[in-house]
Formats: C-alpha cells, structure tokens, sequence
C-alpha cells in the first residue's frame, strides 16, 4: 500500500466516518466512490465489498455513541435489524452476478435517490416513549427484509430507507430513528461485506484503514449531532446536493466517459 492510499484511505474513513455519526446514515453512500476514485481500488466489487466492511464497523462504533446518549431504541431496531439480515444476504448475493460497471451504474441511481430523499423536510414529531409491541413486530419485520434487500443489492448502509422506515412503523422520533438505524447499518453492511469476502472481493488492509479513520470522524459526527440540532435540515440539503454531484460523476464514470 503506497503512503498516498493508506493517508486517502484514512481521509476518507473518517469523512464517512463523521457523516454517518452526524445523520446517523447516508454518509456510507459515499464508501464506495471514495474507494474507486480517491483511494484507488480498481474493481467495483473489491470496492463495493470493502466499503461494506468499513461501514459495518463505522456503524457499530457510532451506535454505541448514540447508544449512550439515550437515543436508539434497542428492541425496535432489533426487530428491524434482524429481519433484514437475510435480505441483505440475498441481496448482495445477486449484486456480485451483476457487471461490475453496471452494478456502478444502478449505484448511481441509488445515490440520487436518497439525495432526493435527504431534500424533504423530516419530520421531527414523534413519541420519544415508543415501546415495542407485537403490531409494531409486524410491521417492523416486513420493512426491515425489504430494507435489507436494497442495501445488500446497492452497497449502501440503508439509512436512507431505515430511518423514515422506522418513523412509519412505530412513530419514534426523528433522532431516535437515526440513532437506531445504526444498527440496521452495522448488520446489513456485516453481512454484505461477509458474502464478498467469501469471493475474495474485500481489500482487508484497506478496509482497516478506511475504519481506523471513521473512528475519529465517527467521535467528531455524534457530537456535532447535537450541535447542528436546530440546523439538520439545512445541513441534510446541503450534503444532498453533495450526493447528486457524487452519483452524476458515478454514472459518467460507468458509462465510460
């Protein structure tokens, strides 16, 4: 590993690093595009697996930031969590049959999406009191299987789709939602990243670095949560557009141009 790897390697953790301890998801979308074409990972697959793995272990550091703080909701993000592991199993199962510079560009398009979704305006009402019961199971259950299929076909973390999911499901707050979809984050990226290294598509040196960097970004993203509390809408619009540009250079990336 050249020096200029191993210090964009450490950049770029701790850039996803901080994202994710910031909106609790979203920041791992990134991964993959830093790898590519900052770090300098050339095939899709090893990039897409090791930034699985990095994630994975971001997530669960952050988790336990969020954790102390009070803010997951453990038997919700349990249910929702475990239910989706098998999904993101199969998921990343097909993805490793799909083209390599086609699966970027179905990337791309998972990127836009959950730009476009950070540009809404979230709410922030909810029942910071919630408590599992079985009519939330149920509706936990089916979402996070769903939840998991998606982020192990598109290599991403799912906080795009975890967090609004477990607002509909059970009604929590905004930042416990965050919060608790870390661990949906962890689980599904552990997986994903598991499938790859079974095909030797995960760089374990590199994904070493890329977490030892998360865990200065993380440290610095859970406390800047709380000071960017009354300014997370702009600042989620702000890193949207960030993601537009990301996938838009994705996509022209893939296409060969």
């Amino acid at each position: 590993m050249s020096v200029f790897m191993l210090v964009s390697a450490l950049m770029s953790g701790a850039l996803v690093g901080a994202l994710l301890g910031l909106f609790g998801g979203g920041g791992s979308v990134l991964a993959t595009p830093l790898l590519l074409y900052v770090v300098g990972v050339r095939d899709p697959h090893v990039a897409i697996g090791t930034s699985a793995a990095a994630v994975a272990v971001n997530a669960a550091i952050n988790l336990l930031g969020h954790g102390r703080g009070g803010r997951v909701k453990w038997p919700c993000a349990t249910v929702f969590a475990g239910a989706g592991l098998l999904g993101s199993f199969l998921g990343s199962s097909l993805a490793k049959a799909v083209d390599g510079q086609r699966l970027l560009l179905f990337f791309a398009a998972a990127m836009a999406a959950i730009a476009l979704s950070m540009l809404r305006s979230p709410r922030s009402e909810g029942d910071p009191n919630v408590r599992i019961t079985l009519p939330l199971m149920m509706k936990l259950a089916p979402l996070g299987v769903l939840t998991g299929l998606a982020a192990g076909f598109f290599v991403i973390g799912g906080g795009f789709l975890i967090v609004p999911g477990l607002m509909a499901a059970t009604g929590m707050t905004l930042a416990n939602a965050a919060a608790s979809s870390l661990l949906s984050v962890s689980v599904f990226g552990a997986a994903t990243s598991l499938n790859y290294a079974l095909s030797d598509q995960v760089n374990w040196p590199v994904a070493g670095i890329f977490i030892l960097g998360g865990l200065g970004g993380g440290a610095l993203g859970v406390r800047g949560a709380a000071l960017l509390a009354g300014r997370v809408v702009l600042a989620r619009r702000l890193f949207a557009g960030l993601v537009l540009s990301v996938a838009a250079y994705v996509a022209w990336r893939a296409l060969g141009f």
